[in-house]
């Protein structure tokens, strides 16, 4: 074992303020990603966790966030056949609609905006997510029945099998689900049937985004590069994985999103090199006379310097250990209160290389006080 690493362990307490500004500062960073992260992919669940294995949009389309006008002429439906490797292609449709519960005794009459998704209620449908509930299936096969994140009901003002008007036409809540919550704006799932007795199905020569089964997955950027090669720039095809990772890239390029990331990761470097760097600086000095008996023995300024740099790395590595522990209390906190969030690994990546050069540069900044380690200093 290694001096500086023995020293570390024996004394641990000294340094522990390092290791929590380090720990700090990653989550405060990783905490804002993870929530704006968590926004998105709550918002694109019902696709991410669909069967389908490709999505075509249209052709200036670069991702499902902001992205404009989203319909497509139909007869891209059919055409999409013609590649041998499709199984099914089937419409993603929905929209928005004006929601008001049906208030009963002291519950408080709600009206909000609400995003309304639609799946197909066929077993084993394309647009039908993999971990639906039989149950819930089974409800939205009655006529104007929705099923909404348990983590809305509050939101909307209502409860399993209550009455609500959306668009001016009564629906009911027959299903509960966990897993889909939205921070942005409460949404409801309906049926097909249900979304064109709402008035929200596409009409005429237009149809919403498209979702692709293939025979294959594993072949899907193959059959994704064939189908966009046959376009002519009427639409384009995404994997899913291609698109869930767009969409997280087109959050996080929002401005206000993009000063809240930037201004954390500033805040955190700087109360990262502050305290590291002071409290390396303080655990030095404290054990400046055991670095003076190592002067006095013959070890060079420099190896001293080495062992106050391997100090800092072990410091950095126990920070990012701190880090991955505060992260993951949050992270389940975040879930029982039915916030979601989504930790991409670059981001992850990011803010393990930052702790380590704020722990390095503390390290760096804290040698200085190394020149106060002289031998005559001994005999004081």
């Amino acid at each position: 074992m290694s001096l500086a690493l023995a020293t570390l362990i024996y004394e641990w307490r000294r340094y522990m303020a390092a290791v929590i500004a380090l720990a700090f500062s990653g989550l405060l960073i990783l905490a804002q990603v993870g929530m704006f992260t968590g926004i998105v992919r709550a918002a694109t669940a019902t696709i991410d966790r669909s069967r389908a294995d490709l999505m075509i949009m249209p052709a200036k389309s670069e991702s499902l966030i902001n992205s404009g006008p989203s319909s497509l002429p139909r007869r891209i439906g059919p055409q999409a056949y013609l590649n041998p490797a499709v199984l099914q292609v089937a419409s993603f449709d929905g929209g928005g609609g004006r929601w008001t519960n049906h208030a009963k005794g002291k519950t408080k009459q709600i009206t909000t905006f609400v995003q309304v998704n639609m799946v197909d209620t066929e077993p084993g449908a394309l647009t039908l997510p993999v971990d639906y509930p039989e149950s819930v299936r089974v409800a939205l096969l009655e006529p104007n029945a929705v099923a909404v994140d348990r983590s809305a009901l509050g939101r909307l003002g209502v409860k399993l099998g209550d009455q609500a008007s959306l668009n001016g036409k009564t629906v009911w809540v027959r299903g509960l689900l966990d897993g889909y919550p939205d921070i942005n704006q409460a949404s409801v799932v309906v049926s097909r049937d249900t979304l064109r007795r709402l008035g929200m199905l596409e009409k005429g020569d237009k149809t919403g985004p498209l979702m692709v089964r293939i025979a294959d997955p594993a072949q899907a950027e193959l059959v994704r590069d064939q189908m966009n090669a046959v376009s002519k720039g009427t639409y384009r095809v995404w994997t899913r994985a291609e698109l869930a990772k767009a969409n997280e890239g087109a959050l996080l390029k929002e401005q206000i999103i993009g000063i809240f990331l930037g201004f954390s990761v500033f805040l955190g470097f700087l109360i990262g090199v502050g305290i590291t760097s002071q409290t390396l600086r303080g655990a030095i000095l404290a054990n400046i006379k055991e670095f003076a008996s190592l002067r006095a023995l013959g070890v060079s300024m420099g190896s001293l310097r080495l062992i106050v740099v391997e100090l800092s790395f072990w410091v950095g590595v126990v920070g990012l250990g701190a880090t991955a522990l505060f992260t993951t209390g949050v992270y389940f906190l975040a879930k029982g209160a039915g916030l979601p969030m989504g930790f991409p690994i670059n981001a992850v990546i990011g803010v393990a290389i930052l702790l380590m050069a704020i722990s390095m540069a503390s390290g760096l900044m804290a040698m200085g006080i190394l020149k106060k380690s002289q031998p005559a200093d001994l005999l004081r």
